[in-house]
């Protein structure tokens, strides 16, 4: 049996092109938590330069989700993350 990996991804707005980056790949839960909690509560998602931040699990499936202006969408009720 495989250990389950997370990946992080985060959008840029559109006004800088909708640019998507890969922030880490394949890392474990606490990994992919520690790293999407720093790009939801950062300079850039705090100024809107960052428009949304997914973390997915081995199947692509997306396990949370964060848009700027709304905080966590996904899951709901929304994760407690430091920083909102």
């Amino acid at each position: 049996m495989t250990e389950e990996t997370f990946s992080v991804y985060y959008y840029s707005n559109e006004a800088l092109g909708n640019i998507v980056e890969c922030e880490c790949r394949s890392v474990n839960f606490a990994e992919a938590a520690k790293w999407f909690a720093h790009h939801t509560t950062n300079v850039t998602a705090k100024t809107g330069l960052t428009a949304r931040v997914i973390m997915t699990d081995n199947d692509d499936m997306i396990v949370a989700e964060w848009k700027y202006g709304k905080g966590i969408t996904w899951p709901y009720p929304a994760w407690p993350v430091k920083g909102e």
